[in-house]
């Protein structure tokens, strides 16, 4: 018989009856009634093409065919029990891998990471630097953070509204300064660079003024390295934290995902 096709609750229906030789006690543990114990006894019977118990004057016994599979059958459920423990002791684990674009880890993922780090010792992060899509399976990633309008098939929480801000040095040149995705016209640009978080910095430097996502920028105007130019611009693209649903559910990625504001 092919795996997919063991009869499970048949089974399961098969050890408790076996245990308590009554159906109806047996129903009282499975929180069914006789007649649906019944009903499984006898499909299940159907399919093993064999008799698994008689009705005596004594009371419902197995016979010897129903015995002669109960101690691996019994194994075999503590061995279900041992893989669901084994499977759910990653809820309790705390390590955590993340997959972010580098800027952003370095702007404003890894001092938030670092402070919550600091809450519990055994917090352990694993930090990857990505762009674009990701299988979540083959990099066994817990998090990702993505510069998108959505979360697309998966689950999760946009980290701020969406938006770009200009900046500059107080007393920085006029170029513009240009990194790939960035809204400004490239082709205009007299500097470029690998990516939003580079931009920022060139702006502090004062070679020129970046379009970057608001967000990226905050804690760079905050400090004073750099300053804003003119009004922010609304755009649909900001950071997400996404992850499947699986992942989602894990108590470790629901405690971040609070940490980090989601």
């Amino acid at each position: 018989m092919k795996r997919t096709h063991l009869p499970l609750n048949g089974l399961r229906v098969l050890d408790a009856a076996a245990r308590h030789l009554s159906f109806t006690r047996a129903a009282d543990e499975l929180a069914v009634t006789p007649a649906a114990v019944g009903q499984q006894i006898r499909a299940l019977e159907d399919t093993l093409g064999v008799v698994l118990f008689r009705r005596t004057a004594k009371g419902l016994e197995l016979t010897p065919e129903g015995d002669a599979g109960l101690d691996a059958l019994r194994a075999g459920f503590l061995q279900f029990e041992e893989s669901v423990r084994a499977m759910q002791a990653g809820q309790s684990s705390k390590s955590l891998t993340i997959a972010a674009p580098r800027d952003f880890t370095a702007k404003w993922l890894g001092p938030r990471l670092a402070e919550y780090g600091r809450s519990d010792p055994e917090l352990r992060f694993t930090l990857i630097a990505a762009e674009g899509d990701l299988d979540f399976t083959e990099a066994n990633l817990d998090l990702a953070i993505r510069f998108v309008q959505g979360p697309g098939e998966h689950e999760g929480v946009a980290l701020a509204e969406g938006g770009f801000v200009t900046v500059a040095a107080p007393d920085g040149a006029d170029a513009r300064i240009s990194w790939p995705g960035c809204p400004a016209d490239a082709d205009a640009a007299q500097v470029s660079v690998a990516d939003a978080g580079l931009a920022i910095d060139a702006a502090a430097a004062g070679f020129g003024r970046a379009c970057v996502p608001a967000l990226l920028a905050a804690s760079d105007i905050a400090s004073g390295r750099v300053s804003l130019v003119g009004e922010a611009r609304p755009s649909p693209l900001t950071y997400w934290l996404i992850a499947p649903l699986p992942q989602w559910r894990q108590k470790k990625v629901k405690a971040l995902v609070a940490a980090l504001g989601g």
